[in-house]
């Protein structure tokens, strides 16, 4: 089977929006968050800052180094299986017809077209 890369990357809507809420999050670290706690303080607007630049960076960068998900594709010329399976799949065919969970058309079709694949 073929793989096809996917890389999934946030609307820059939804981008900009993440990058502006970090930065609302930065604000409130440095004059109540800092101010208060001390050092969980500086902790925290750190990672809002993190948080921001990394939206900005996906809503306006040129690069995006994202999360890849990889979907398998039959090709269309493939078969869907090994062709050395073709005995495997016809008895299976058979045996779906047998238990009648499959009609007699439906059993002619797929069993041409296995046989095709030969």
């Amino acid at each position: 089977m073929a793989r096809k890369r996917v890389t999934y990357r946030p609307s820059k809507a939804g981008a900009t929006l993440g990058g502006v809420v970090g930065c609302v999050f930065v604000l409130i670290g440095l004059f109540a968050v800092i101010p208060t706690f001390g050092p969980f303080g500086i902790l925290w607007t750190l990672v809002a800052a993190a948080i921001a630049v990394g939206n900005f960076y996906q809503a306006f960068g040129k690069k995006y180094l994202g999360p890849e998900i990889h979907i398998e594709e039959e090709s269309p010329s493939s078969p869907a299986r090994d062709p050395g399976s073709a005995e495997e799949r016809l008895r299976q065919l058979q045996s779906l017809y047998d238990q009648r969970l499959i009609s007699k058309e439906e059993y002619e079709v797929k069993r041409q077209e296995i046989l095709e694949e030969l």
